[in-house]
This record gives C-alpha cells, sequence and structure tokens, in this order.
C-alpha cells in the first residue's frame, strides 16, 4: 500500500511541476486571420500537390545596407543573381562620396551606374520602398528616374488615399506602382488595406507582397497572398524563426523557418504570378555577411521548384492577360485563350496551334490537358520540321495521342499511328491530366499523371514516313463538339 501511495504522489508532483513549467512558457503566438473565410480556402489549398514553377530571383539591395551601391553589385555578382531592387539614400561608394542612389542623382552619376550595371550584367528591376509624395511633381519626379533608369516597378507607401493621379502616371509611363506593407502602424501593414487600395485599379497598380512584415503583425501570409490574388507585382520574400516580434524571433534562411516558404511559391504559382522573389534579409546579426544566408535560400528553392530550368512558353507578361504571343495556327478552327487563366480550348479543325519562337532538338515538355469528353480527339505534335503550310507535317512528325475513346496506336499516349502506350493512366474525363514529354535523339519517354506509358527508341511506322531531329512544338484542335483544354505548358531544352 505504501508502494502505491508513493508511486501516486510522485505521479502527482510531477503534473504539478510540468503544469507549473508550462506555464511559464511564453504562449504560441495567436495567428490573426482575414476572417474564417480566408483561412478556410488557405486550409482547403492542397499546396502539397502544385509543382512549383521557376520564379527569377533578385536581391532588395537593403540587405547589402552596411555596403555602398558599387560593392553590392560585386557581391550580388558573385552570388551567380543578375536582379536586384534598389533602395533610396544607399551610398553609392568611394568613387562619388556623399551621393545616394535616389531620384536626386545627376546625370553623370546615373550614366556611370548604369555602366557599373552593364558591367556587372545586372539590372535594376524596382526602386524601393521610397516616397512619392503627394503631388504631381514629386510624383512625376520618381516616375522620371525610373523611367531614365529603366526600372519597371516603383515600390512605395502612398500617402495619399486617392489613387487617381497615380494610375493616370502609370497608364502614361507605362511603370507598375507596387505597395508596400510596413508593419503597424505603417498605413498598409494589414493585407485587406493594400487589397482595398488596388482593387479595382489600373493593373499596374498592386502589392509589394513583404511576407516578413505580415509575420511580424501576426498574419498569415498564405491567406494576404490569396486576398492579393492577380494583383501581386513584387516580393519581399524573407523567412522568419517564428510569428510576432519577440526577443529571439528573426529572418533566417528560406525553408528554416515558420514562414510556409514552399507554400507562398506553390500559391504563386497557382497565381502563375510573373515578377520576382526579392530577396530581403533583415537579419542584424549576419547584416556584415549575409552572403551565406542568400545562398541556402537559392538552394532551398531550386530545391522545391518542379519546372528548375524549364521555360513557360505560354504565359502572360507584367500582370496582363493570356496571349498567343509567339504562337502561330494552321489549318481550319482555331484556339481560345482564357485571359485570366491560360486555358486554351479548341475550336473546329483540324487545324494545329503551333509555337513558332525557335524549333526545339532534345527537351522535355511538360503540360496539362483536359478532355470535355471521352470522345476528345486531340494530341501534341513534336519536332514539326518546316512551318506548317499544308497537311504534309502529319507525315514527318510524331503525335502524342490524347484519345480516351481510343485503343492501342490511337489513344491517350500512343504516338498516334505508330506506337501504343504500355498502360491507360488517363484521369476521368473532365479532369486535368499532366503529360510530360522527353525526346532526346530518336528516344521518346511519356508520363502521363506520373506513370511512364511510352519509353520507346522512336522509328516511322503507320502514317509517320520519317521525322526530324529538331522542329516545332503544336497542340491539335480536332473539332467544337468535344474540345481539349491545354494549360501550364513548359518546355527544358536538353543538352
Amino acid at each position: 500500500m505504501k508502494k502505491h501511495l508513493c508511486l501516486t504522489m510522485a505521479l502527482f508532483i510531477l503534473l504539478v511541476a510540468t503544469a507549473a513549467w508550462a506555464s511559464k512558457q511564453p504562449a504560441a503566438p495567436q495567428i490573426r486571420h482575414i476572417s474564417p473565410e480566408w483561412q478556410q480556402k488557405v486550409a482547403e489549398t492542397k499546396y502539397q500537390d502544385v509543382r512549383i514553377k521557376s520564379f527569377p530571383i533578385a536581391v532588395q539591395c537593403w540587405t547589402f545596407r552596411k555596403f555602398g551601391f558599387f560593392e553590392t553589385l560585386d557581391k550580388v555578382k558573385a552570388l551567380g543573381i543578375k536582379y536586384i531592387q534598389a533602395y533610396p539614400g544607399q551610398p553609392l561608394g568611394a568613387e562619388f562620396p556623399n551621393v545616394g542612389f535616389d531620384e536626386n542623382m545627376t546625370e553623370t552619376h546615373m550614366a556611370r551606374i548604369m555602366d557599373r550595371l552593364k558591367e556587372a550584367g545586372i539590372t535594376v528591376v524596382a526602386y524601393g520602398v521610397c516616397d512619392i509624395g503627394t503631388t504631381e511633381a514629386s510624383m512625376r519626379k520618381v516616375f522620371d528616374f525610373a523611367r531614365k533608369m529603366g526600372i519597371r516597378t516603383i515600390v512605395t507607401e502612398p500617402a495619399d488615399d486617392d489613387f487617381t493621379l497615380l494610375e493616370k502616371l502609370v497608364d502614361e509611363y507605362d511603370l507598375r506602382i507596387a505597395i508596400h506593407n510596413h508593419p503597424a502602424p505603417a498605413k498598409y501593414n494589414l493585407p485587406e488595406t493594400v487589397y482595398g487600395h488596388v482593387k479595382g485599379r489600373d493593373v499596374r497598380i498592386g502589392s509589394c507582397a513583404d511576407n516578413g512584415h505580415w509575420m511580424r503583425g501576426l498574419n498569415d501570409p498564405r491567406e494576404a497572398f490569396k486576398l492579393l490574388e492577380g494583383r501581386i507585382l513584387d516580393t519581399h520574400l524573407k523567412d522568419r524563426s517564428d510569428y510576432g516580434v519577440k526577443k529571439g524571433v528573426d529572418d533566417v534562411p528560406w525553408g528554416q523557418g515558420k514562414g510556409n516558404i514552399r507554400d507562398l511559391l506553390a500559391e504563386l504559382t497557382l497565381q502563375d504570378y510573373d515578377g520576382f522573389l526579392t530577396i530581403e534579409y533583415e537579419n542584424e546579426k549576419e547584416v556584415a555577411n549575409p552572403i551565406p544566408a542568400i545562398r541556402k535560400s537559392v538552394e532551398h528553392v531550386k530545391s522545391i521548384t518542379y519546372y528548375d530550368g524549364f521555360e513557360q512558353i505560354f504565359k502572360r507578361a507584367w500582370g496582363g492577360p493570356y496571349e498567343k504571343y509567339g504562337w502561330n495556327h494552321y489549318g481550319p478552327g482555331y484556339f481560345e485563350v482564357e485571359p485570366k487563366t491560360g486555358v486554351l480550348k479548341g475550336q473546329g479543325g483540324m487545324g494545329l496551334l503551333w509555337y513558332s519562337a525557335k524549333k526545339y532538338r532534345d527537351f522535355v515538355l511538360d503540360l496539362e490537358f483536359k478532355c470535355a469528353t471521352k470522345e476528345t480527339n486531340s494530341g501534341i505534335f513534336i519536332r514539326v520540321p518546316e512551318v506548317p503550310t499544308s497537311d504534309d507535317y502529319i507525315y514527318h512528325s510524331f503525335e502524342v495521342q490524347i484519345y480516351d475513346a481510343g485503343e492501342g496506336k490511337h489513344v491517350t499516349g500512343a504516338v498516334y499511328d505508330v506506337q501504343a502506350p504500355t498502360a491507360n493512366a488517363s484521369l476521368p474525363t473532365g479532369e486535368w491530366n499532366h503529360m510530360k514529354i522527353a525526346f532526346q535523339g530518336k528516344h521518346l519517354r511519356i508520363e502521363l499523371n506520373g506513370k511512364l506509358v511510352l519509353d520507346w527508341e522512336g522509328v516511322p511506322g503507320g502514317k509517320v514516313k520519317d521525322f526530324a531531329a529538331e522542329g516545332y512544338i503544336g497542340l491539335q484542335n480536332h473539332d467544337s463538339v468535344a474540345p481539349p483544354y491545354f494549360r501550364n505548358i513548359f518546355l527544358k531544352e536538353l543538352s
């Protein structure tokens, strides 16, 4: 009995001690949500399934605030990064003592900067966070400076609530205004505030989404990014060891904190964001040498990027609608394009929408397609040898078949009329399929929804008399009754 009593007392003491210890531990940060609706939207998004696209990386020069602008160029060049965002006031360096990078520089200073940028192979893609003032004269001074320097995006926190003048200037100069979100008490600290100011405005007025500052203010950046879909023009991307601003919380290399970097890149991929991932590393302990952290950040992004080394060959640019730039159509019918989503829909036929920018020899083509019905009949032509001027191309290039109602050499995943797939891996009608086509020399590999369906040394056969060593990529439209749909078209050349 004594033994049991002792054990009970010991357990009681342990529980009391544990409770006392827990009561002294800092409470987990209470994340502020935009609303239950936006919290739910994030929870329902399957970020883990998103194939992350490749984004160009820039460095916000504030990361190198202990150095002059010219020295910063040398450090960024050594990192292999080709883009920077300049900030106002950074000293140029010993060559021009007491001169800072801003709109007050002389023509001589600007010319020297342009020379140094050219020597380094670096482009200034944005400028901020800068004060544009509230008058037309003060705003024009910044816009004129940006145009002279070839800078496309001005990052700012406008003091004026009336954006009428800003809309006039972005249209006149064809430049972009990206609203930054410093933490409270700054005006734009909440994502809803940014959204309220850009909603319905010219598409060249949007957000410079600083996820680190939203973390400081206990906002979930994923909700902010999702709320601002289509209006994110730039990012100041950070990772932080935790939410809030308590002691010990600081910037860390991407992927090492609680910033959900992969989720954010997945969200930007879903939005087909076409701007830069701008590194802004603010850890004061490492301000004298942020290079190791930048390298780790870049390596992390590379490790989670599915489309690393790929070119998106059907895309939008500078936040505008999707257009068929670089694509031509031969034959009857056409492809419609949904300007907001970039979905191509075949109409009429049989014709060919082909990418005319260049011919490809060895490559990996990665895309998604969807069938309106099981009878949807389409195909992906690879290595079309010459500019199509007749139907003769069908005899001199392979067509990767899309036709779920077919069999053997005429079913989805086949090389039409030549080689049957080894398996049927199509998803049910109406669902998006993912296809990956690798063509190297004569060897052709086709993966459908993650399953290898063809691994084949190409030879002519059926209607195909021969095939070229290089050629164009094309998508077939067959009819309007059961149209095919295509999206997310990426291509990587192989050496």
